[in-house]
């Protein structure tokens, strides 16, 4: 996701009042949580209980984080986690809907597929925190089509942890993959995830960006961990169009890794819509030779608010 594309003003910072009610609220999380620590503490350490740990911490965090002044809103343009690979570090204005799509071209081994609708959704509910799910992608392999499919539904939590100081931004994300795809495309059993994205703004229009995912597959026999890292180099060459290149590695905890170099643009047809592209290359032979890829994304705001009647159209 295009770094400047992410940031709003660049001297927001994070400010959270501890009223009487709110130092009243975090005592009672803390309480709970330490019920929880127990209560975990005396069950074996899994891949499972690692992820639910998890999943608590940021809900519980993104509800207290909610009480700050500095999170996305309405008057921002749209943000998405597309056309790169790199997610954005900011979630989405509360009350707001955003829906991300995409359709790619790829070529591994002389196979050619074609995958989509590449469909985000996410949902402002809280300030600071957004739920989104990844919707089933079909998979056509134009030669075999025995190798075609969907892809697993995954919905996922994510929490804004910045801007902090120094113009940076970060996030964390919580998300699992349900078995619902077509295996030989998506693979077996639940995939859970934790991701961090973040972004730092340059001068003269530059940022770099990046994000560390770990991928947990308990069913899988041959490796049950990936981790992928991401980086971004991003220029904004209008006031809106940004074009980026983009580093990703995927490494197995067994294996050799899968490597691309990812290069891409957006530009906003208004602040609530957007068309982007990216190209990628394969760096190695675990890689796909190559990727093409479109996409669309827009979003509808303020659908919570009850002083109106219906949501906000996107703007031009």
């Amino acid at each position: 996701m295009p770094v400047q594309s992410r940031r709003r003003k660049p001297n927001r910072r994070l400010a959270i009042y501890l009223t009487p009610e709110i130092e009243c609220e975090m005592m009672n999380r803390a309480r709970s949580f330490a019920r929880m620590g127990f209560a975990f503490a005396c069950a074996p350490l899994t891949v499972g209980k690692d992820t639910i740990i998890l999943a608590t911490l940021l809900v519980y965090l993104g509800t207290i984080s909610a009480k700050a002044d500095s999170c996305p809103s309405i008057k921002d343009e749209i943000v998405t986690d597309r056309p790169d690979i790199t997610n954005s570090s900011i979630v989405i204005p509360w009350g707001s809907l955003q829906i991300e799509n995409g359709v790619n071209l790829s070529m591994r081994d002389g196979d050619r597929s074609i995958d989509g609708t590449n469909t985000r959704l996410r949902f402002g509910i809280a300030n600071c925190l957004e739920f989104l799910v990844d919707t089933p992608t079909y998979f056509a392999n134009v030669r075999s089509p025995q190798n075609s499919g969907f892809s697993d539904v995954a919905p996922a939590l994510k929490w804004q942890i910045s801007p902090v100081p120094g113009r940076v931004d970060l996030s964390a994300v919580f998300g699992v993959a349900l078995p619902t795809g077509t295996a030989n495309i998506a693979g077996l059993g639940a995939q859970p995830y934790l991701q961090f994205p973040w972004s730092w703004e340059l001068s003269s229009g530059w940022g770099l960006s990046g994000m560390f995912t770990e991928f947990f597959r308990p069913s899988d026999l041959t490796s049950k961990r990936v981790t992928e890292t991401t980086f971004v180099i991003e220029k904004k060459v209008t006031e809106r169009m940004s074009l980026f290149v983009e580093y990703v590695g995927d490494y197995p905890e067994r294996g050799s890794p899968a490597q691309l170099l990812n290069s891409g643009g957006l530009y906003r047809l208004g602040p609530n819509q957007q068309l982007d592209f990216h190209v990628a290359l394969g760096l190695n032979h675990n890689a796909p030779n190559y990727i093409v890829g479109v996409g669309y994304s827009v979003r509808f705001d303020e659908l919570f608010s009850a002083r109106r009647s219906a949501p906000i159209a996107p703007r031009n």
